[in-house]
């Protein structure tokens, strides 16, 4: 199970490194992406197969379903760790992100997200100050 937070940067080759709690659930090489609230998403492998079936169920013929598929398979892209425990993100990732320097991967069960400090700053502090409202909601999800 992915958890937690980190905090990396980005060089100026688009290289981040994963941390080591997590590059043994993500293995050597996982599926990166747009995701939503302007982080990028990355799957192990396995996960992704999962996540590829469901997306396979998805009704053709409704215009959102194509929008979304389009969009969330046109920029995933297969990431492998190099021997420094980095990964290489390419440049449309990057910027869809706004990544640049400071950079926080965060565990969410199945996946990982990767966030801009500022945004995830932003979301975080949005986040906090609803965070009991949120639960409260969440109660008809057997939470």
């Amino acid at each position: 199970m992915l958890m937690g937070e980190y905090k990396h940067n980005i060089d100026a080759k688009g290289r981040l490194i994963m941390p080591a709690k997590f590059r043994n659930d993500l293995g050597t090489t996982f599926i990166l992406t747009r995701g939503l609230d302007g982080c990028l998403f990355g799957y192990p492998k396995n996960e992704w197969s999962v996540l590829e079936e469901k997306l396979k169920q998805l009704p053709l013929a409704k215009k959102e379903a194509r929008a979304f598929t389009r969009f969330f398979y046109s920029a995933a892209t297969e990431c492998e760790l190099d021997k420094q425990g980095r990964i290489n993100i390419p440049q449309t990732l990057r910027e869809y992100a706004d990544l640049d320097k400071a950079c926080h991967i965060i565990g969410v069960s199945d996946r990982i997200e990767i966030w801009s400090e500022k945004k995830w700053i932003n979301f975080s502090a949005e986040a906090e100050e609803s965070f009991d409202e949120i639960a409260e909601n969440m109660s008809g999800f057997g939470f």
